[in-house]
């Protein structure tokens, strides 16, 4: 099974759109075109799944730089997702500790700032 990419797609374009492209070349397992989270508008790009190898080299071939609803694709054998750390976070410092109702030892008394 391969996994495609599909970049410089046109906004317009639906998953029925790029199922009945990639069909002409094989079976098509899955379509996934990537949106936005807060808009749910498409991001440009999308993943295509073929489980036949060979027709997902030949629909590589014969459809990257193609014109598709006004727009060249950018096909390409997609990469493995990298690792992405947990991101976020922060936080967490007495200031914070007290604001949540968590109140530990004292603190030390300070040295004079002069």
């Amino acid at each position: 099974m391969k996994n495609l990419f599909v970049g410089n797609l046109s906004f317009k374009a639906t998953e029925g759109d790029l199922r009945g492209l990639f069909e002409a070349y094989g079976a098509v397992d899955r379509v996934n075109i990537v949106t936005d989270m807060g808009t749910g508008r498409s991001r440009g790009f999308a993943f295509v799944e073929m489980s036949d190898d060979e027709a997902a080299n030949q629909a590589t071939t014969g459809l990257n730089g193609k014109d598709f609803l006004g727009r060249q694709l950018n096909v390409s054998e997609a990469k493995p997702r990298e690792a992405r750390s947990g991101g976020g976070g922060g936080g967490g410092g007495k200031r914070d500790d007290f604001r949540r109702g968590r109140r530990g030892p004292p603190s030390p008394p300070r040295e004079p700032r002069w």
